[in-house]
């Protein structure tokens, strides 16, 4: 686990899972375990994504852990897409994580991506397996984010599980 100024470093390959919960250090467990189990890659899977403790933000809203990875410029570039583990994570079965675009609407003024990013742009739920499918695809530019926020909306419960 990291601060974000530790991520300087950071590997564009790698998700960022913030936690901004610490009520329930098992659920919290069980959501990494998910995380682990769902990497696609040969490598350790750990090393698929970077876990940022932040205290500071305990219950924080998306627009406040947004503005604190703003402050890191280095990382805010790198990044495409943030999930953060709060509250209904560790309250839901599915360990949904949410999927928190680093992309704001004004990046596509005149652009005819702006209606889709205003449409569906917003932070969406993913279960624990899918942030490793989001990033990848988002970082390699092969999907948009509207693209998975869509599906999500598409489910019953409001969570991207897979496009299968």
């Amino acid at each position: 686990m990291a601060a974000l100024s530790e991520l300087s470093e950071h590997d564009e390959f790698s998700a960022v899972v913030i936690r901004t919960d610490f009520t329930d250090e098992a659920a919290w467990r069980k959501a990494t375990a998910e995380l682990e189990a769902a990497s696609h890659y040969d490598c350790d899977p750990a090393e698929t994504y970077d876990v940022v403790d932040m205290p500071e933000l305990d219950g924080a809203d998306p627009e406040a852990v947004l503005a604190a990875i703003s402050a890191h410029e280095d990382l805010w570039t790198r990044l495409s897409v943030v999930f953060i583990a709060d509250s209904v994570t560790m309250r839901a079965d599915h360990r949904a994580l949410l999927a928190v675009s680093t992309s704001s609407p004004e990046e596509f003024e005149g652009d005819d991506g702006h209606e889709a990013m205003v449409e569906f742009g917003r932070p969406f739920r993913t279960v624990p397996g899918g942030v490793h499918t989001i990033h990848a695809n988002l970082t390699l530019a092969n999907m948009d984010f509207e693209e998975f926020s869509q599906a999500a909306r598409e489910d019953s419960e409001g969570v991207f599980r897979s496009f299968s």
